[in-house]
């Protein structure tokens, strides 16, 4: 009884590896054959004597075990050799030196067999498992993929694909506004696929400008036919973003087909990007004037490049200057992050007075701090009137000074000019 009630057991563990784990018909055999194998492999020493037949659609199977026939007494080796009597009760016509075949009862071979194979059947099933996950994702990488909200943490989101594989969403990559619920759907990409130990884990990102620029390519066909290039993204997530884009076709404009009749191709992938606005600017290769297009919707009026240090100063009026800056430095963070060059921005106050006239910092030892004097130095500010000109914001950000002392120091340098 106990041995019908094992066997049952082995055929119910074939049933639940056929029906719940996506694996192939030939895949499940070998599997199912190799553990097999494995299992008598440490009973006996060797499995090359056995023969395992294997019916996975049946969930059942059968052991057949090969050994030689030798004179009465001169057994050595039970698994491999079998006694003339034996064999005569097996089948009368058995002489010495044939092979004799017989079905092996593998439940006979004890219960610590039969857990020890079970065992060994789920590490290879989770292994090919894992194998199928990294190699299904693997040339994945940079697709978007839609996914089902299982499990929600503090640091990362579990979801799982239409075939119950599990994607990682960490809150790091996930838009600052993103909220979700169990059973929900979400749109990611896939950033990358780990693989440590056979453990892959399948990270999925709505942060990153990949999936901005898969979401634009959906959008719009002129970029799916190869007519438009997305040659540069800059993300702030949820908030702002700049897109920079080419044409090879003069008939083409990119920048409204991009944006669409009264911006109708960018209305899905702003609700998308949770309200994320986009501007969408023609690329160049003359760096002035891709960073004057980067600023916008701030009119420049010149641009000073150093190529050497990828730094760029850009001149404009003062009524432009909040616009260059943007809300909290947003739209010159973008402009730099787009173009790769750190921009200063100046006023050009007309009537200004000239260089002579200007004052440089360290005469101010006396009214300002040194290492406030050194700081404002470190970002190219040497006179008074370089810093008179620089916008306030820049200055607390690039010379990461407080608000107050800034607006001492630019109190004490106006009043300098004042008194003269």
């Amino acid at each position: 009884m106990a041995k019908k009630a094992e066997t049952i057991s082995l055929i119910d563990t074939f049933a639940e590896f056929k029906e719940t784990k996506n694996i192939d018909r030939a895949t499940l055999v070998s599997v199912l054959e190799e553990s097999f194998r494995s299992v008598i492999a440490k009973l006996f020493g060797s499995d090359d004597n056995y023969d395992v037949i294997v019916n996975p659609d049946k969930g059942d199977f059968e052991i057949y075990r090969n050994r030689t026939v030798v004179a009465d007494g001169e057994v050595k080796d039970g698994n491999r050799e079998i006694s003339l009597t034996e064999a005569r009760q097996i089948d009368e016509d058995y002489e010495v030196g044939e092979e004799v075949s017989e079905n092996v009862d593998f439940a006979g071979f004890g219960r610590r067999a039969i857990l020890t194979l079970r065992q060994t059947l789920a590490s290879k099933i989770l292994e090919l498992e894992h194998d199928s996950l990294y190699n299904k994702y693997k040339d994945r990488v940079g697709e978007i993929v839609s996914a089902e909200v299982y499990q929600i943490w503090k640091k990362e989101m579990l979801c799982v694909d239409d075939e119950g594989n599990e994607l990682i969403l960490p809150k790091t990559e996930q838009i600052p506004s993103d909220f979700y619920r169990k059973g929900e759907a979400v749109r990611a990409v896939v950033a990358r696929v780990d693989n440590t130990n056979n453990n892959p884990k399948i990270i999925l990102s709505r942060t990153s400008p990949v999936f901005l620029q898969r979401l634009l390519e959906a959008e719009v066909p002129e970029i799916h036919d190869g007519l438009i290039t997305v040659r540069k993204i800059a993300r702030m997530p949820g908030e702002r973003a700049k897109i920079a884009v080419e044409s090879y076709d003069d008939r083409i404009d990119p920048v409204g087909a991009c944006v669409g009749v009264k911006g109708s191709r960018v209305h899905g992938i702003v609700r998308e990007l949770r309200g994320e606005n986009i501007d969408v600017i023609n690329y160049t290769q003359n760096i002035s004037l891709f960073i004057t297009r980067a600023l916008s919707p701030a009119t420049v009026n010149s641009v000073r490049i150093h190529e050497e240090e990828r730094k760029a100063e850009v001149y404009l009026n003062p009524d432009q200057v909040s616009l260059a800056i943007g809300k909290s430095g947003l739209n010159i963070k973008l402009a730099s992050m787009l173009t790769e060059y750190t921009i200063d921005v100046f006023r050009e106050i007309e009537g200004a007075e000239g260089e002579g006239d200007d004052i440089y910092l360290d005469e101010f030892v006396g009214d300002i701090d040194q290492w406030i004097i050194d700081a404002l130095k470190g970002i190219g500010m040497e006179t008074a009137k370089d810093v008179l000109n620089a916008p306030r914001e820049m200055l607390v950000s690039r010379a990461d000074l407080e608000e107050e002392t800034v607006d001492e120091v630019l109190r004490i340098l106006a009043e300098e000019f004042e008194e003269e």
